[in-house]
Parts: structure tokens; C-alpha cells; sequence
């Protein structure tokens, strides 16, 4: 299905952290919330307007100690402009032929960003679902057709809870008191996960004592629980990793925690990871890329050097996660996607994420934001009230605000299967300010 490109808008509104979250080199509380809305024109003269939506997270895209968080801000606004400027020059094409994907998480921010925003609006004017659209190449995939039909989106996913570097285990001695879980314990009465993405911070010593701190509240459960243990790039090389991975076997507090990890989650610095083999931690676990699926060629190389798995993340690109699901079903057992998330945010970002890792066939995906941001509470209370409404299995009202509904670790999501890209509702624009595009 063919298509001109109308129209598109950028727009922004700012989102604070309840707590502080730390990945990597930052401490994030604070970052501003990017959106686009595109208005699409079919063949047959049928006009529909969609949207996406993604945080503009410093210090993941770009980790540069020199640049300030602003500095990332300003990356990934450019970022969008550009694309904006190319995807706009297009002439008549499918959904996966305006794409305009390039090298580099910064570069590739806004193609993946404005590639949903378009599906979106293509799906709307067809009234069909984001899944449809995919199953049925209506986006004009060059992908094997058998592949396409045998995505089959679940309508139930396990969310995976992020424990960040500085997240409180069992006490903290400055509390938020909203009502909601600080502390991991009260994250796992409340919520009921099983499943759980620890970070390290690349000192080994340091990472086996916090982790041993955090087994001693997950032992606590009778059900099994697993986990994927996440480097964020602290490591030099494979054999720092290796280092933590005998001292977690050789610590009796860990003996649980270590048999249900799933995989490592890039623990090696991109600009070494890609450099040497990563064969002899793949044997103990499997290892995937995650910073270094900077471009559509990166899995490939990755698998060359013992590399198993590669992430699914919309700010990478859903036309990316979408090749990389077939690389995998072509290569064979052993080869496999996660679902991670960036803080996405309750409301088109999470959705649209959660309807893709749903598609892949993924039965756990990583999710903070709820946990991290306060819902929906700084968000006008009719759009609030739109995003309920429309997804009543996904969201439910507590402490004051529309959030993410978790029961038993699960998240149900039947109802992204509507007319869109996995969204009943829309976010109120005139709450928000627009975005320079020069």
C-alpha cells in the first residue's frame, strides 16, 4: 500500500522521575518526551493522521562523558529534524520504503520514531491493526511471506522489572511516599514478577555484593524466578565478564540467582564489543548486543563473533527488530530477540512497543517506566481518561493517576489489537510545545 507524506509534526512535553534511575554513567530524573504526528495521503486520495512517541534518554544513545544530558537532548532533536527534512522530500511509497534507516543509535533515533508515527497513520487509513498491517505485508516488508503470516501476537507478556544501580533493595533512606513501591521487596509484593533485568556496574567484587543483596529477597519466593544480567557496556572486555561470572558461580548467596539467569544483555563497551569473541561467555550464557545494533548489519557481525541475541527496541527501529526476528527463525535454534525497553512511557510509546515484542512471539519484556515515572499523573486528566478507556486491560486507576496495570508479573494487552499502531487514543497536542524543526 502506497503512499505520499503530508504532513509532520514535532512536539515535546517533559516527564519526571518519582525516583532516580541509574544506567550506565547517568542518573537519569528527568528527560523530555518527544512526539510525532504525521498525516498520510493514499493513491486512492484517503487521508489519515498517526503518531508515535519516545523519551529523549541521555547518555544510552550517545555515552560521551563530555556532552551533557542537554547535549543529548539537542543529538536526538536533530536527529528528528533531519529526518523530518528526507522523509517529507519522499515521494509516493510503501511504509517500509519511506524508511530511511542509517548507522548510529543517534542517527537512527528519528527515522525509527517517525517509521511508527507513519504506520500508524497507514493502519488508521485502512482500519486495520499494527498487526494485520505487518502479517499481511500491507508495509511492503522484504521479508518471506511464510515468516510474516507465522507471527502470531500473544495477548498476555511478562514484564521483566528492572533493578538499576541505585534502586533501594529492602530500606531507603529517603522515601517518595506516594503510595507506590521504593524498594524491591515492595516492587515484588505488589507486582508478583518472576521475572527480573539486574544491572551490574563493572566492578566485579561490587556487583557480586549488591547482587547477593538482591538474591536475598528474590529466594524469598517458592516460584522460580529468572533473570537477564545487564552490563550497560561497564565491562572493558570479555574477560572482566568471565571474571563476574566465576565469582557469581562461587558465591553460595548467588547459587539460585546464577541458575535462572537467562542471558547477558551487552556487558562490554561498544566500541570493544564488537572487536574480539564473546564465544567463552556464550558458553556459560548467552551473550546479545544491545548498544552496538547501531545499524541493520550488526547482528550478523555480532553472530560471527558468538553473539546469540540481539534486543528489540522501538527507538532502534520496528522495521530492524522485524528483520532480525527472521534472521533468527532462519539460522535456528540457539538465536533469539529480547524485548528491552528505554523508560518508555505509559501511552503511545509503551503501547507501541509492547505490539511488537507481542508480534515477535516474546514471552517476557523488560519494563521500568511505570516504576520509575508516576504514570500518567502529570498528564491532563481527559487524556488520561482516553488512554483508560480505550485500554482497560493494559491501565487501571490507583494513588491518583491512570498506570500501567501489572497483576501476577503479567501485563495483559488484548486490546492493542484496534484500528492504529496499537493505540484507541491520542495524546492531547495542545498540551504540549512544539518542537523547532530548524
Amino acid at each position: 500500500m502506497r503512499f505520499s507524506i503530508r504532513e509532520i509534526n514535532l512536539f515535546e512535553r517533559d516527564v519526571r522521575l518519582r525516583m532516580p534511575f541509574r544506567f550506565g554513567v547517568v542518573t537519569l530524573t528527568g528527560a523530555p518526551q518527544a512526539f510525532a504526528r504525521a498525516r498520510i495521503r493514499l493513491e486512492n486520495g484517503v487521508e489519515a493522521q498517526g503518531a508515535a512517541a519516545e523519551l529523549l534518554a541521555p547518555k544510552w544513545f550517545d555515552k560521551n562523558p563530555a556532552l551533557s544530558n542537554e547535549d543529548n537532548f539537542e543529538q536526538l532533536r536533530q536527529s528528528l529534524r533531519t529526518a523530518r527534512q528526507a522523509y517529507l522530500a519522499a515521494g509516493t511509497d510503501t511504509a517500509h520504503g519511506h524508511s530511511r534507516p542509517t548507522v548510529g543509535l543517534v542517527e537512527n533515533f528519528g527515522p525509527a520514531l517517525l517509521d511508527r508515527a507513519l504506520l500508524d497513520a497507514l493502519c488508521r487509513a485502512l482500519g486495520i491493526s499494527f498487526y494485520d498491517a505487518v502479517r499481511r505485508n500491507v508495509v511492503g516488508l522484504d521479508l518471506s511471506p511464510h515468516f510474516l503470516e507465522s507471527l502470531r501476537p500473544g495477548t498476555q507478556i511478562a514484564a521483566r522489572h528492572t533493578v538499576g544501580l541505585v534502586d533501594p533493595i529492602t530500606s531507603t533512606e529517603q522515601r517518595v511516599n506516594d503510595g507506590l513501591p521504593e524498594t524491591l521487596e515492595e516492587v515484588v509484593a505488589r507486582y508478583g514478577h518472576r521475572w527480573f533485568k539486574l544491572k551490574v556496574a563493572g566492578d566485579a567484587k561490587v556487583d557480586v555484593e549488591r547482587l547477593s543483596a538482591i538474591a536475598c529477597v528474590l529466594d524469598r519466593m517458592a516460584e522460580p524466578y529468572h533473570s537477564s544480567l545487564d552490563g550497560n557496556e561497564q565491562y572493558e572486555d570479555v574477560d572482566g565478564v568471565l571474571d563476574l561470572w566465576s565469582r557469581m558461580k562461587a558465591e553460595p548467596r548467588l547459587r539460585r540467582l546464577v541458575a535462572g539467569i537467562a542471558f547477558f544483555e551487552q556487558p562490554i563497551k561498544r566500541q570493544n564489543a564488537l572487536r574480539q569473541d564473546v564465544s567463552a561467555l556464550s558458553r556459560e550464557k548467552p551473550v546479545i548486543i544491545d548498544e552496538s545494533d547501531d545499524s541493520l548489519d550488526a547482528f550478523p557481525r555480532a553472530r560471527a563473533l558468538g553473539y546469540q541475541g540481539v534486543s528489540s527496541k522501538t527507538c532502534k527501529g520496528l522495521y530492524k527488530s522485524l528483520t532480525n526476528a527472521a534472521r533468527c527463525a532462519e539460522w535456528g535454534p540457539g538465536y533469539f530477540m529480547t524485548g528491552e525497553d528505554l523508560t518508555l512511557q505509559a501511552g503511545l510509546a509503551l503501547q507501541q512497543d509492547l505490539a511488537l515484542v507481542s508480534l515477535l512471539g516474546l514471552g517476557h519484556v523488560e519494563r521500568n517506566g511505570h516504576h520509575y515515572v508516576n504514570g500518567m499523573k502529570d498528564l491532563p486528566p481527559h487524556e488520561q481518561d482516553a488512554f483508560l478507556k480505550a485500554h482497560p486491560d493494559l491501565y487501571e486507576r490507583s494513588h491518583g493517576a491512570v498506570r500501567l496495570r501489572i497483576r501476577n508479573g503479567n501485563l495483559d494487552m488484548k486490546s492493542l489489537a484496534c484500528p492504529g499502531y496499537a493505540s484507541g487514543a491520542m495524546p492531547d497536542w495542545n498540551q504540549m510545545r512544539e518542537m523547532k524543526t530548524q
